[in-house]
């Protein structure tokens, strides 16, 4: 009988099917995932527990800052391990005529849209919101006198670290509060302030004043919705895409029939809940719920299925090159 162990090769031809989705009942679960290999490239922040917290000190009166008010938190997602290619594919597949990634037979997977952006969420706003794109805040940076730098270093900055001159300032040097609405800020404009913090992220940090409602309420989705079309019509050029969060999420909240995982679309009420309540597939929190593995066969694997229109090796390039690399045995 030969025992010889199958090559890469008749792994890649025998497509394994998708292992199923491991027996979990989600109200016994956290509702988010800290495999540490499910995570965005930035950031370290539980951002389900936050968002939760933010929700509650709002509830019970206890948010000083209007934090939830000022819709801020709406727009900050769970984290997601990055996969290029899934991007790629999106990239591939986008029309930007219809502003929506298509499937190969040309059928509508999602939207890029703020409508899109926020009916995952189930945001829904009665208030007037403010436009806001770069040159906005552009314009708003010289207004940025020295008095509101003042107030804001004091609000958001430890008291022993107040700077004597002009940002940007050390992101270290905020307090635990201020780091996280830096956090936030940056989710959505798709930068990272883990170094510095500049001019533009201080006049979105200017509205907020303790116990006082934030007079701007941003519209965010749609600067998000025109921040992912733009890098997808120049992705060829940059390369870059720092909206990979907000994609997956799109992809699971439209196209969920594919998922083969449990989710929770309703709250106790029977009311409808944000996407990131429905599966612990993408977040993060202090036990794991779901392995990297299922992560991949739950999620990615009937993703991109859904855009290449055919089901993907389950053993691609990087992992062949991965198994033929040495490896340790120390």
């Amino acid at each position: 009988m030969n025992t010889q162990e199958p090559n890469i090769e008749t792994l890649i031809a025998l497509n394994v099917t998708p292992m199923n989705a491991p027996h979990k009942d989600l109200d016994y679960l956290p509702l988010a995932d800290k495999d540490f290999q499910i995570k965005d490239l930035s950031g370290n922040e539980n951002y389900l527990k936050i968002f939760c917290q933010a929700r509650d000190n709002y509830l019970n009166g206890s948010d000083i800052l209007g934090l939830w008010e000022s819709n801020l938190p709406m727009y900050f997602l769970p984290a997601v391990h990055v996969f290029p290619y899934i991007i790629h594919h999106c990239y591939a597949n986008y029309n930007p005529t219809q502003r929506a990634v298509l499937s190969p037979s040309q059928e509508v997977l999602f939207s890029i849209t703020a409508q899109s952006i926020n009916q995952m969420l189930q945001f829904h706003s009665s208030h007037a919101l403010t436009a806001l794109s770069m040159g906005y805040l552009l314009e708003k940076v010289p207004q940025l006198s020295q008095a509101k730098l003042t107030r804001i270093c004091q609000i958001f900055m430890h008291l022993e670290y107040q700077p004597k001159g002009r940002p940007p300032y050390l992101q270290v040097l905020f307090i635990d509060i201020g780091k996280i609405i830096i956090d936030m800020i940056a989710s959505i404009m798709g930068f990272n302030p883990r170094e510095y913090v500049d001019e533009i992220t201080l006049v979105l940090l200017s509205i907020f004043t303790p116990r006082k409602t934030p007079a701007i309420k941003y519209d965010y989705a749609s600067y998000i919705s025109n921040k992912i079309h733009d890098k997808f019509i120049r992705l060829d050029n940059k390369g870059v895409f720092k909206y990979t969060t907000f994609i997956y999420h799109l992809l699971f909240y439209y196209q969920l029939d594919i998922f083969p995982f449990p989710i929770k679309k309703l709250d106790t009420r029977g009311n409808p809940r944000s996407v990131i309540f429905w599966s612990p597939i993408f977040h993060r929190s202090l036990e794991t719920p779901y392995t990297y593995n299922e992560f991949i066969d739950l999620f990615v694997h009937p993703e991109t299925t859904l855009l290449i229109g055919v089901s993907p090796p389950r053993i691609n390039g990087d992992m062949k090159k991965s198994s033929n690399s040495p490896c340790s045995t120390g």
